[in-house]
């Protein structure tokens, strides 16, 4: 059952409709409950509601009394969240709601994602919408679905859709940002394929190792922050026992959602019986080295060998050879950083997963970088270090980044009214996370005026995803001066 003292905290229309929607499972791909959701409580206000055939939906609120030649404003945020659990913890995305706790200033879920990445955006639109006594031009307040993995919600939306010129996206995680532009990216697949090796030594024995504990995150807004990435540090420990101890990989999963940056990696190896002792010393040295190595960084490395039954077969040596060299040989985390916004990655790269199943491996990593150009280069790295491998390699689901627009009439506006409430300038930037915003842009069939903001939410796409109380109460009274303002 989800606990729900969380309809105590104030802005209570937000929080309410939070709660709402972390009872209904919405995972990326999963979108007809809660497109049905949303649907029904538009027709319930009897605003004018309507869904385009990629799953958007769309709610219409006429401007207030003295409002009505304001220009239409966009209101956009995304419906489904990133699927996240640890390993050790039940939680069936499909069917289970999310359970929300309060922890002193924050919001979290118990061993999950939170699903505030961007369900507090729409809570935000659905307070919007239910209250009469707000002051407002004309409102679309748009809910997209499926935009984290391939934004189809946004590739998907139908020219016409929208009428208003102003947009207001929902989805930055950091209190006081106005963001004006994003990175875009590029899927990255990888493919081995292979007849199983079914010929195991005699006396060899099998352990599993395990690597777990790892932070994770998201793998726009947290790429610089050094998290361990798990299949990095598994495959480098592959490459050791595996030259050194006589060691064969039988099979290997890592990571899950690109992303997300990879917390856990399993592996099963065969190694004669003579030297289980001497994997297990390895093991042990392992975790040393890795918590030393990210002190500061990852306080809850842990890595394990525990025997388990001796598989049926194993990966043949020169694929196992080409996997483990490729991945300890590929660039993973930022590569280059924007020299115009200190401190702002421009590129990076995300080795998401590692899966083995019988006759075949998987690698799939994201590219993302705010230059197509950049972008490119590292999508060709890639390639060439997998290629090598003797592996195929294949691209998918681009999408451009958003460009800043330096004479922005609504950025002017947003920083005069932060100024005004909060007595500070707000920070302007470009994030290096994918935002919808490019891609609506270039869909609406008109030029949009946008910049994002929301609350802090931190460790979005890992169990660790938390959202800051009082930075939604702030963000949702700067929502409604921005609105009240705009006349």
């Amino acid at each position: 059952m989800a606990t729900s003292e969380i309809l105590n905290l104030n802005p209570q229309g937000v929080w309410k409709y939070f709660h709402e929607l972390n009872q209904i499972p919405r995972p990326t791909g999963q979108m007809e409950e809660v497109t049905k959701f949303v649907m029904n409580f538009g027709k319930s206000l009897n605003l004018e509601t309507r869904q385009d055939k990629a799953g958007n939906v769309l709610i219409k609120k006429p401007a207030s009394k003295g409002y009505e030649s304001g220009k239409t404003i966009i209101i956009q945020s995304h419906l489904d969240m990133v699927p996240q659990k640890n390993a050790d913890v039940t939680h069936d995305f499909s069917r289970d709601p999310i359970q929300t706790y309060i922890d002193g200033e924050w919001v979290k879920a118990r061993s999950t994602t939170l699903g505030a990445d961007n369900g507090i955006g729409c809570a935000m639109m659905m307070a919007v919408l239910e209250d009469n006594l707000l002051n407002h031009p004309p409102i679309e307040a748009l809910f997209t679905v499926d935009e984290e993995v391939g934004m189809d919600g946004a590739f998907g939306l139908q020219k016409g859709f929208l009428s208003g010129t102003v947009m207001l996206n929902l989805d930055t995680e950091e209190d006081g940002d106005l963001c004006v532009g994003c990175a875009g990216g590029t899927d990255v697949n990888v493919s081995f394929q292979f007849k199983p090796d079914e010929e195991i030594e005699k006396g060899d024995v099998a352990f599993k190792i395990s690597l777990t504990g790892l932070k994770g995150g998201h793998s726009g807004t947290q790429i610089h922050l050094g998290h361990a990435n798990a299949n990095k540090l598994m495959n480098r420990f592959l490459k050791d026992v595996v030259r050194n101890y006589e060691a064969r990989l039988a099979n290997i999963h890592g990571g899950s959602l690109r992303n997300a940056i990879p917390r856990e990696s399993f592996a099963v190896v065969t190694i004669p019986e003579q030297l289980s002792e001497d994997l297990v010393d390895l093991v042990n040295e392992y975790e040393s080295l890795f918590r030393e190595e990210f002190s500061g960084i990852e306080s809850s490395i842990s890595f394990k060998a525990e025997k388990t039954d001796v598989p049926e077969s194993l990966l043949p040596i020169e694929v196992q050879d080409d996997l483990i060299n490729a991945v300890e040989g590929c660039p993973n985390g930022v590569i280059s950083m924007l020299a115009e916004f200190p401190g702002v990655v421009e590129s990076s790269l995300n080795l998401a997963l590692v899966q083995s199943t019988e006759g075949q491996i998987e690698v799939k990593l994201l590219v993302r970088s705010s230059s197509e150009s950049r972008k490119e280069w590292v999508c060709s790295s890639v390639e060439s270090v997998f290629m090598l491998a003797g592996a195929k390699v294949e691209f998918d689901g681009a999408y451009p980044g958003w460009q800043p627009d330096a004479n922005s009439e609504l950025l002017t506006t947003m920083t005069k009214i932060y100024m005004e409430k909060y007595g500070q300038r707000p920070n302007v930037n470009v994030i290096h996370a994918g935002l919808e915003c490019g891609i609506i842009q270039a869909n609406a069939g008109h030029k949009l005026d946008i910049v994002s903001f929301g609350p802090t939410i931190t460790g979005a796409h890992s169990p660790d995803e938390a959202v800051h109380i009082a930075a939604v109460g702030k963000s949702y009274d700067y929502l409604l001066a921005i609105l009240e303002q705009m006349k």
